[in-house]
């Protein structure tokens, strides 16, 4: 079970002196991505549930392995949208180049997913900062630690119990569902395979069944999407818990909160009063903040989101000590798109670098 650290002394007031714009930063990169597509809304969203989940709320699934045996390459993972990695990854590049070396990439995750929760008529509250990245992110660590879309309540409240939230968090956590999308292959079953001798389940209301069965048809492909609030998928409110009312809960785990006695009660109530659910959200979200948290020697402050500071740290040394040296300044610096750390050290001491991205068959110089 991942509890919060006993070390851990987390404060929306933690880099009050060593960042104190961290959090405007973060917000007007958040602010222009979201401009540019929705999607970095219910991805950036989505990426802070998984990653508090498996490894505790320390930036783990953002990590890019060379091997595709990261958090981010395991199945139940794969479908997380790259525009969420994308904020986080821009966010911490605007960070860096006002505290570089200060604020960890957990934290700038939590604060972009309580902003992009704002920016879409939905609450906001105080992020408590002050994590520090994770060092473990594998691939393996992953199966049984997400709430899954044939769970029963349960099955979701026990796993909740693991990180210390109760069934009503479970029930104000589960209205992120009201934006965003899930691709068809998460719910056929529903659609074609329910068994009990039906091929349909008989808790989706008929006309949304028939909506959903014209946009994912037997042989839908694995990129196709549905909007997982039929009703207000661009805004962040209520609608999600009067949607399971009528029927039009998209996962078997959405609809099961209605249909079970021990979550019904809050559905209905969240359902009736958006401003209970609203603060039943920011309370859960405070709680899902704290699991899992690193400190000390079980974290760090990565370079670069996406990468271990094992390599970043003694490169960025290198080129350090190489730049007071005249005699020694390096030319170049040539990179492959892994090492995704090196360009932003290149930029801190002036040396233009040349990163190899083949999968575009071209060189990118970045001066």
């Amino acid at each position: 079970m991942l509890q919060p650290s006993s070390e851990a002394k987390l404060s929306p007031d933690y880099y009050r002196s060593t960042c104190p714009d961290v959090e405007a930063i973060v917000r007007a990169v958040v602010a222009k991505k979201v401009k540019e597509t929705f999607v970095t809304i219910p991805a950036t969203l989505r990426l802070f549930f998984h990653d508090c989940f498996v490894e505790g709320c320390d930036a783990s699934v953002i990590i890019a392995s060379r091997d595709n045996d990261a958090e981010k390459d395991a199945p139940d993972n794969v479908s997380l949208a790259g525009d969420g990695f994308d904020t986080v990854v821009r966010a911490k590049a605007e960070v860096e180049k006002e505290c570089p070396g200060v604020v960890s990439c957990a934290d700038i995750l939590a604060i972009a997913t309580r902003d992009v929760v704002a920016m879409s008529s939905g609450p906001h509250w105080a992020v408590e900062l002050g994590r520090l990245d994770g060092l473990v992110s594998q691939a393996g660590n992953v199966a049984g630690r997400l709430p899954g879309p044939d769970m029963r309540v349960k099955d979701l409240a026990a796993l909740f119990a693991q990180h210390n939230l109760t069934t009503l968090d479970m029930v104000a956590l589960s209205g992120a569902h009201t934006v965003g999308f899930a691709h068809c292959t998460r719910f056929m079953g529903r659609l074609y395979r329910h068994g009990d001798g039906a091929s349909v389940d008989p808790s989706y209301d008929p006309a949304y069944a028939r909506q959903l069965m014209e946009a994912c048809p037997p042989d839908v492909g694995a990129t196709i999407a549905v909007n997982m609030d039929p009703i207000t998928p661009t805004a962040f409110d209520n609608a999600y818990y009067g949607n399971l009312a009528g029927g039009l809960g998209l996962f078997t785990s959405d609809q099961a909160l209605y249909s079970d006695g021990a979550s019904r009660p809050a559905v209905r109530d969240f359902a009736k009063n958006q401003t209970r659910f609203f603060e039943a959200f920011k309370d859960a979200m405070v709680k899902l903040g704290r699991v899992g948290v690193k400190t000390g020697r079980h974290g760090e402050i990565r370079r670069d989101c996406a990468a271990f500071n094992i390599l970043a740290t003694p490169f960025a040394e290198f080129l350090s000590a190489a730049w007071a040296d005249e005699g020694a300044r390096p030319d170049w610096v040539v990179a492959d798109m892994i090492h995704h750390w090196a360009p932003a050290a290149a930029h801190e001491h002036r040396v233009p670098c040349a990163v190899l991205q083949s999968s575009a068959a071209r060189i990118a110089a970045i001066a």
